[in-house]
């Protein structure tokens, strides 16, 4: 063969290989995808978007509506237990209705600010933890909720490690860390801070698109971190009115109906090469009224055409 024609036939194969799906030489650069091919990741129904229904409607709603995944509370799973249920069973139940479980809402206290309340909150943290392992869960949130105004970062983050610690090697998840405005970790970067200082391979955070909106600190450090320290990527839409300082959880609209640069979002989202869920999170009351089979399906369906305008 002539060096040139050679040349020719090498670089066109290695500009095949470069295209998603094209195969060179046994190689394949086949992107999974989800959601008969509409989504780059699994999506996530977060059970406090159905609220008023019971755990087990939860899970055939998500399964029925065509979910991939669900995420539950630790309260629904404490009165589950309560009510003389099995979450082990629960968790069968899951995975034979084709569901998994990315995540459970979460290490309420789990980082208080002195060593005696440590001490004392780590009784509900392993049930917690426990609770979250019997019904499958990969990752389980941890709430800085007590930790005080004027945390010490470093106190934090230790004991976020010892968290981690905890939940791989006593219950086989991974416990990420989450920020919220209400709470004295409010933004994206605070909550990084933490996570970087924790000085563990498997320290996660979980961002929350309205928590980013309302507590105002921006989308733009989406493409500062690499996915695989984004546990799940909780997400949702706000509306216009009323004002941003007026907002709480109830006013969460469906993805779409309101003012989030959600296709970039999830545009910069794939540029981190994130490969987890993302999770339909709302707490919004007048939701709660309607059918929630409608309601799951309705915010599936926004979900996928958001995703449609983002080309992801």
């Amino acid at each position: 063969m002539e060096r040139r024609k050679f040349i020719t036939l090498g670089a066109a194969g290695i500009a095949a290989g470069s295209i998603p799906g094209i195969a060179v030489a046994g190689i394949q650069n086949k992107e999974k995808r989800y959601q008969k091919g509409k989504s780059p990741w699994p999506v996530c129904l977060d059970t406090a978007t159905i609220r008023p229904a019971s755990l087990k409607e939860k899970v055939r709603i998500a399964a029925k509506a065509g979910y991939d995944a669900i995420e539950p509370w630790d309260g629904e799973l404490q009165k589950f237990e309560a009510d003389g249920g099995n979450l082990k069973d629960l968790g069968k139940e899951i995975k034979d209705n084709g569901l998994f479980v990315p995540s459970v809402i979460g290490l309420w206290n789990a980082l208080p600010p002195t060593q005696d309340l440590w001490d004392k909150s780590l009784a509900d943290t392993r049930n917690r933890m426990r609770m979250a392992a019997d019904i499958g869960a990969q990752h389980i949130q941890t709430i800085p909720n007590t930790i005080g105004l004027n945390y010490n970062q470093k106190w934090a983050a230790d004991r976020y490690r010892d968290i981690i610690e905890m939940g791989i090697n006593d219950y086989k998840l991974n416990p990420a860390l989450v920020f919220v405005k209400y709470f004295p970790v409010k933004t994206l970067g605070q909550a990084v801070g933490i996570v970087l200082d924790a000085n563990h391979p498997k320290a996660m955070v979980i961002p929350d698109v309205y928590h980013m909106y309302i507590s105002e600190g921006g989308f733009e450090g989406i493409k500062l971190l690499r996915g695989d320290m984004i546990a799940i990527f909780q997400f949702n839409d706000a509306p216009a009115a009323p004002q941003l300082d007026q907002l709480n959880d109830s006013h969460r609209v469906y993805p779409g109906d309101g003012v989030l640069p959600l296709p970039q979002i999830f545009k910069d989202l794939k540029g981190t090469g994130y490969k987890g869920c993302i999770s339909l999170e709302m707490y919004n009351p007048e939701y709660w009224k309607e059918d929630l089979m409608m309601v799951a399906q309705t915010g599936l369906r926004k979900t996928l055409e958001v995703l449609q305008k983002a080309g992801v």
